[in-house]
């Protein structure tokens, strides 16, 4: 096909599309070759494009190399050494391609081996949090109960497709730093010295520590582990955040989770009561909690008609 000027051609690619290869002589009427290289090669990147230049004329066509095109050739024209560029440019535009191609292939590989990993690595810290709860019947489930409760309450806000599955994950890995909790201190029958309190508020950073090499593409549940004992008022750790500075996430899981510590049997105390664990809630609702998430739990579980979940 042929063009009589560079927007002839242009208004032609328009109507056919992307062609594998393009000769353009620099000097036309409406449009120089300069221009028709540049407006092409932005709407048809992979088109390969000659151009035709005179003697006088190559420090433009050098110009034109840098700017994309692939070759050009000095007139007067040789039939024999345009079909040589021709088939120099194709091949070049084939590998080019290709190599785009097999790069695009390899990266879906690395990501899906990273996936790969990335499950199996998940698997087994989840495995280790399950190891710890064993040790400690206290604890048992603890951490399934509370990715249960999160993720119901974060649907009941909004939360949907991925950003639930981080609430889901991130409720079952929230404890995860307890690994580094001397058992001692975890199932001490008493109330705890000011050492063992610090020794204990150090497992939400550890946690974070553990996961971060694996969890770096999931920032959501990283700061659901290391920020779910932040409270309302700024009196939580380990970054004493206060307000709207808390990740919604983490105040999420601060709140089931204190809700679960409350009905589940503990080394120090007995189970609360549903009700009495619902009044302490609200009790501390908009100090140590967000109020509106206290109340999306709630109504997440038929206002705590649905309460405890086994």
């Amino acid at each position: 096909m042929e063009a009589s000027s560079g927007a002839d051609a242009l208004s032609v690619l328009k109507q056919v599309g992307e062609v594998p290869i393009c000769i353009s002589d620099i000097y036309m009427p409406e449009m120089d070759g300069v221009t028709f290289l540049r407006e092409a090669l932005q709407r048809y990147p992979d088109m390969a494009i000659i151009m035709l230049t005179g003697m006088a004329e190559v420090n433009t066509a050098v110009e034109c190399l840098k700017l994309g095109a692939l070759d050009y050739i000095s007139k007067p024209v040789m039939i024999e050494e345009v079909r040589a560029r021709l088939h120099k440019a194709l091949e070049k535009r084939r590998l080019t391609l290709e190599n785009r191609f097999y790069q695009q292939s390899l990266e879906l590989r690395v990501r899906d081996l990273d996936r790969k990993n990335r499950a199996s690595l998940i698997n087994g810290v989840q495995m280790l949090v399950q190891a710890l709860e064993a040790k400690d019947a206290y604890t048992s489930g603890h951490s399934v109960r509370v990715s249960r409760y999160a993720t119901k309450t974060a649907a009941g806000i909004g939360f949907t497709d991925d950003a639930l599955e981080h609430i889901r994950l991130g409720g079952e890995l929230h404890d995860i730093g307890k690994i580094g909790t001397r058992e001692a201190v975890l199932n001490k029958p008493g109330p705890l010295t000011a050492d063992e309190f610090q020794h204990i508020k150090e497992h939400s950073a550890l946690g974070e520590k553990i996961l971060a090499p694996f969890l770096a593409q999931s920032p959501a549940v990283l700061r659901i582990v290391r920020s779910h004992h932040e409270r309302m008022d700024g009196s939580g750790f380990p970054d004493a955040l206060r307000g709207a500075r808390i990740p919604l996430e983490a105040r999420i899981v601060a709140v089931v989770d204190a809700f679960d510590a409350m009905t589940t049997n503990r080394a120090y105390r007995p189970s609360l009561p549903v009700g009495k664990a619902v009044e302490e809630l609200r009790r501390c609702a908009g100090v140590h909690f967000d109020a509106e998430v206290v109340e999306a739990f709630l109504s997440a579980h038929g206002n705590g008609s649905q309460l405890p979940i086994s």
